[in-house]
């Protein structure tokens, strides 16, 4: 982070909205963990739909 970038603010980034949707679902200062348990649960019911 940078001295001009405050926590209330999201990165300058060129990434689409497509390259991040996966994460719409979690919250607004989540953690690694609640990051990686809702990933988790995605994999899970990407597996059972097939």
């Amino acid at each position: 982070m940078t001295a001009e970038e405050t926590l209330d603010e999201p990165p300058a980034s060129d990434e689409s909205t497509d390259e991040r949707s996966h994460l719409e679902d979690v919250e607004d200062g989540a953690g690694c963990t609640e990051i990686w348990e809702h990933l988790s649960e995605r994999r899970e019911d990407e597996t059972d739909e097939e």
